[in-house]
């Protein structure tokens, strides 16, 4: 094999140089000299070399770096500065390229005549921003606000310098928000009530743990550079444990797999915490020294927990909890990596506080090795200088608080307090539709696909229906573009300049403009830039935003000497030379045993969650009543994420269609064989797809994995999956979590 780029096969190495048959958008002259020299030895100064940094909602956030011929990035690899991203991407990573160079990619702003028509006509960006900026100034002649303008963003992209948007909306007046998130709000909360705010472990001193369960996450597929610290891990002699109701990849890895019932994951940490009391393996110096409430929570695990209750709970067998239970409190360090697939239910945040309290009781907070691991936002100290935006002179909002009971009061004038609205992103459909005095009118989608990732489609597409304009910034023409009026063609992480971080390990990267953005795209802060020049030139002092931005000058207007010594840089541009980790004084999240809580302790007894309508102590909160036979699981797909990868014709082979998959005997009682089309029903809608039999999935249960194929394909999760909230959410992120999990169906052959 010719030397190529560490991580790349020659396969691979000659597939980046195609750019997968491009040829239709790049001239032959650029691809062809490559190919002909592959068979020589690679040489890095054949091509310009960029830093940039995955911006996706994941928790790897890995490091690249890309090369560039004649203007063209060629391949991209790991970059091997950071220990976690190690040199290597996942699929979805090394099909970047394939992103910008999408025959399908929208390339110039486009107006539909009729949603839903597919009559898409192409548009000067000034005829864009006039259509756009007209109504803006309609809404705010006829209701004497913005509150008829909202926004829906959220992760699509994590680019810091993407917050312009939020910064956008603000420029303009006081608009309304869809806020809260759909991902972890329950677990943040609980992580908030128990130990004072969210952090975790360095994911990298996992090699340390004696004894790892991973708790309802799949990072085979969804953190596949954290898999290589389990696995050291276990090769050093710890045991690993998988709990999840579907027999996953990182399942298979595991030396203990339990599959208990859906939602039953409070029971099953309550009845190993019972068992550790009764067995005296309880950290006394811990909930004697660094804890509150540990004596309550005690009597009530001897008063109402028994193991063989929580066994009938969650299904796993008594002397499994037990086992597990004592080999979990006897290992030194243990450690839990709870994932956010577990807490998405209606009891998910209090799921989440009992197994905190579990590896509190342990002793093993604060430890290198340990931890009760959700994720951390430590590394998130930025200027936040995109969005942090003034609304224009005379801007009109509510009063009181931005919900949807605010009082909305044109007499105040500029003496009052005034807010933006807000409606919980997770109920996006019924936000829409209860909007009232003024109604919604127009509607702003960027970083976000929601009729591929909010909830009860059927209910969200007459939600749309309703509005008088729906702006959405995309790269593809996906279903909410289908569903808009005007669609404005947005840069990939290769055409503009930000940067990223982790919610999960603690690295940074720069995330470097690689080639002059292709076509018409432009960032969201050029995005924002342009609408402003137009808000201006129709009505002066209407918009707030700069109207000339040089996009390499945010970016710098973002970092501040916090970061700075945070990560040990002098200046962000010294990450050109790849990326930085975090100086931490300790791999280990609490290492001082300092906790954020009002009693400075970690907290097995919250006044705050009580006053904020839960129990005080981490009690067992039973999950969503069935409302149809079968429990329905619509979990992330592994060469995808969310709506975004699968799409790529690259990505085809991987994702060729959708499937249910059904246990076999479930199957035969209602007749239905391997590969047989189905229909899935229940009270929000109905998909029709191809059945794939398997033991992997627990009996009277069905699984979908959430999907955007593209190509005309109607697949849609999302028609079976209501909006019903979780238990918290609302303390720290604005709104309740969704309870994703908590969903029912029924399946008939077809």
């Amino acid at each position: 094999m010719s030397h190529t780029p560490s991580g790349l096969s020659r396969r691979q190495f000659l597939k980046g140089l195609s750019v997968a048959g491009a040829a239709s958008l790049l001239p032959l002259r650029l691809l062809m000299p490559y190919t002909a020299q592959a068979s020589t030895a690679f040489s890095a100064k054949d091509f310009q070399t960029f830093r940039n940094a995955c911006p996706r909602n994941c928790y790897d956030t890995c490091s690249i770096k890309t090369y560039v011929k004649d203007g063209v990035v060629q391949f991209i690899e790991g970059a091997q500065e950071s220990t976690f991203t190690a040199g290597g991407l996942c699929v979805k990573g090394y099909a970047y390229p394939r992103r910008v160079y999408s025959p399908d990619r929208i390339k110039y702003p486009m107006v539909q005549d009729g949603r839903r028509t597919g009559n898409w006509r192409r548009v000067s960006w000034d005829e864009a921003m006039d259509r756009i900026a007209k109504k803006i100034l309609e809404i705010k002649e006829k209701d004497g606000s913005l509150l008829g303008m909202g926004l829906t963003k959220y992760s699509g992209n994590f680019g810091i310098t993407n917050y312009g948007v939020e910064g956008m909306m603000s420029s303009l007046g006081y608009t309304t928000r869809f806020v809260g998130t759909p991902c972890w709000p329950a677990g943040i909360d609980a992580q908030n009530y128990d130990l004072g705010d969210m952090w975790c472990n360095d994911p990298e001193d996992m090699v340390k743990a004696r004894y790892v369960i991973i708790w309802g996450a799949n990072p085979a597929w969804c953190s596949v550079h954290s898999m290589k610290y389990v696995m050291e891990a276990k090769r050093r002699g710890a045991k690993v444990v998988v709990i999840d109701p579907v027999f996953t990849q990182t399942a298979a890895k595991a030396d203990v797999f339990w599959q208990p019932e859906t939602s039953s994951d409070g029971a099953l940490a309550l009845g190993m915490a019972r068992h550790i009391l009764d067995k005296g393996l309880v950290d006394l110096d811990f909930v004697n020294n660094a804890a509150l409430g540990y004596e309550e929570f005690a009597a009530y695990l001897r008063e109402n927990v028994t193991v063989e209750w929580a066994s009938k709970v969650s299904g796993i067998p008594a002397d499994q909890i037990r086992e597990v239970a004592e080999e979990f409190a006897t290992a030194d360090p243990a450690t839990i990596w709870i994932g956010y697939g577990m807490q998405r239910h209606t009891n998910g945040g209090a799921s989440v506080r009992a197994i905190d309290a579990l590896v509190a009781m342990t002793g093993n907070v604060g430890k290198e090795g340990g931890g009760a691991r959700y994720g951390h936002l430590r590394t998130w100290g930025f200027n936040y200088h995109a969005l942090i935006q003034k609304q224009p002179e005379g801007s009109v909002g509510f009063v009181g608080g931005g919900g949807p009971k605010g009082e909305f009061d044109f007499s105040k004038g500029e003496a009052a307090s005034y807010t933006d609205r807000t409606f919980n992103i997770n109920k996006t459909a019924q936000g829409i539709l209860d909007a009232k005095d003024p109604v919604l009118r127009m509607l702003w989608v960027s970083c976000k696909n929601p009729f591929a990732q909010d909830f009860d489609r059927p209910k969200l597409e007459k939600a749309f229906d309703s509005l008088e304009m729906v702006v959405t910034v995309d790269q593809f023409f996906n279903e909410t573009v289908a569903n808009s009026d005007i669609v404005l063609p947005v840069t990939t992480l290769f055409e503009e300049w930000t940067v990223n971080v982790s919610y999960w390990h603690y690295w940074l990267g720069i995330n470097e403009q690689a080639i002059t953005p292709m076509y018409e795209t432009k960032s969201n802060i050029e995005i924002a830039s342009l609408l402003s020049k137009k808000m201006n030139a129709l009505a002066p002092g209407s918009c707030t935003f700069p109207q000339d931005i040089d996009t390499k000058d945010w970016l710098e207007k973002e970092f501040n000497q916090g970061i700075y010594d945070y990560f040990g840089i002098k200046h962000w541009t010294d990450l050109k030379n790849g990326p930085v980790k975090a100086k931490l004084a300790s791999t280990a999240s609490w290492h001082d045993r300092k906790f954020a809580t009002p009693s400075g302790k970690y907290e097995f007894r919250s006044d705050i969650c009580q006053k904020n309508g839960h129990e005080a102590l981490p009690k067992y909160k039973e999950g969503r009543k069935p409302y149809d036979e079968f429990r329905l699981l619509t979990p992330h797909t592994k060469f995808g994420l969310h709506s975004q990868f699968i799409n790529l014709d690259w990505m085809h082979e991987y994702n060729k269609e959708p499937y249910l998959y059904m246990h076999p005997d479930d199957a035969s009682e209602k007749g239905i064989a391997d590969l047989d089309m189905v229909r899935v029903f229940n009270k929000v809608g109905e998909q029709r797809v191809k059945v794939k039999l398997t033991r992997n999935v627990a009996r009277k249960s069905l699984l979908i994995y959430e999907a955007w194929f593209g190509r005309g394909n109607s697949f849609n999760v999302q028609n079976l999956v209501d909006d019903e909230s979780a238990d918290m959410g609302a303390y720290k992120t604005g709104a309740p979590g969704v309870a994703i999990h908590d969903q029912f169906a029924n399946v008939e052959r077809v």
